[in-house]
């Protein structure tokens, strides 16, 4: 199903208002209340609990496994290339596994009923090289409330490299992002590991939000998981190869790492599909409840390929991951029916593209579309 996003459109001729405090969506919607009652009435009549079940936990075991035998395999072998590049882009594929399987479940808090047991699941992405704190501010919080508003969303601040929303400023040199983005996706590991997360805990900001500084325990976890991730990443390597073979390697994984994490994400909010909605007014308020929102600014994806739906963890399912955050992603596909359901009847716009190659060429012409000349000459609110 695929229709033209209803608000928000790329072709609006001047740029969002600034909010002078943060975004208010509209209350009492009729819609999300519905759904809730039959996601409710769905598990009621099931008997499943909303947390994972036991073939998730081996599910995640087996992830695991793969994660580590890739490690110690191209340990053992990184001194013969044939080898040595498979395991490195394996490696790269088994993090990248675990991180949409295992830590984002646990990080929003839907992989177990247990707070202990989520909070070192999703100490897994820390042992990768990035903030699971960090993260969960900007990912739960932020782009999870502000999905696809310029400004305020900050998964759509990729710098002045690329122009992502129709709101952000154009430069000449995005005529070609649609070309070159794709490569520069698999620096987000490194820039993850080397430079963000200490940006954005030294300023204590994130974009145009606060972030508080950790503190006790979560710095302990954020200093300790990049001196580990450097530790496995550069020292263990080092001790068994020269470095320009620890440094080849390591950008196999990171750019095998680093594009599947970006593009999973990418095809479901920067597509042309998606709707990028702004306040209408400097009061900040915007015109949809929050629910209505997340549908209309997201887009599924393949959903009819289990094997992408196994390794993604769901989410090829974004629309019903960014209503129902804390359910696991093993019961989207379920869901998936019932939220196209209520939409249809509520006169939501739903949206899903038939396969994954049908959502990467979306993803190709939104790009493309961006980096056309502006002649508006909109300039940025981030």
């Amino acid at each position: 199903m695929s229709q033209k996003p209803v608000y928000g459109a790329a072709t609006a001729a001047h740029p969002p208002p600034a909010a002078r405090g943060a975004l208010k969506f509209s209350s009492g919607d009729r819609f999300y209340a519905d759904l809730r009652r039959r996601v409710d009435h769905y598990f009621l009549t099931t008997g499943q609990t909303r947390r994972a079940d036991p073939q998730t936990y081996l599910k995640a075991a087996a992830l695991a496994g793969w994660l580590t035998a890739s490690y110690a395999l191209l340990l053992s072998f990184a001194g013969t290339w044939w080898l040595a590049v498979p395991l490195a882009a394996s490696l790269g594929l088994a993090m990248a596994a675990v991180g949409f399987n295992v830590m984002h479940d646990a990080g929003h808090r839907a992989f177990s009923s247990r707070r202990w047991v989520n909070k070192i699941m999703s100490m897994s992405l820390d042992l990768m090289g990035a903030s699971s704190y960090v993260w969960a501010r900007k990912h739960n919080s932020i782009h999870h409330s502000y999905t696809n508003v310029t400004g305020h969303d900050d998964d759509l601040n990729v710098g002045a490299l690329g122009r992502l929303s129709p709101y952000q400023r154009w430069l000449p040199f995005h005529r070609l992002q649609q070309y070159y983005l794709w490569a520069f996706y698999g620096l987000l590991p490194v820039k993850w590991l080397l430079f963000d997360d200490f940006r954005d805990v030294l300023t204590g900001r994130i974009g145009r939000h606060r972030l508080a500084r950790p503190k006790g325990w979560d710095l302990a976890t954020l200093l300790g998981g990049k001196a580990t991730a450097l530790t496995l990443t550069f020292v263990v390597p080092l001790c068994l190869y020269p470095l320009w073979v620890v440094l080849l390697l390591y950008g196999v994984v990171t750019v095998v790492l680093g594009v599947v994490l970006s593009v999973v994400f990418q095809l479901a909010h920067c597509v042309e599909d998606a709707a990028f909605p702004v306040p209408p007014d400097e009061s900040g308020r915007m015109d949809s409840h929050w629910a209505v929102h997340q549908v209309q600014t997201t887009v599924d994806f393949a959903r009819g390929s289990r094997l992408l739906t196994w390794l993604v963890g769901g989410l090829n399912y974004q629309i019903e991951h960014h209503l129902f955050p804390q359910i696991c992603h093993v019961h989207y596909p379920a869901l998936a029916p019932l939220v196209e359901e209520a939409s249809a009847q509520y006169g939501v716009r739903y949206t899903a593209h038939l396969s994954l190659f049908g959502a990467v060429a979306s993803h190709f012409r939104w790009l493309r579309r961006m980096g056309m000349a502006d002649p508006a000459g909109r300039r940025s609110v981030a």
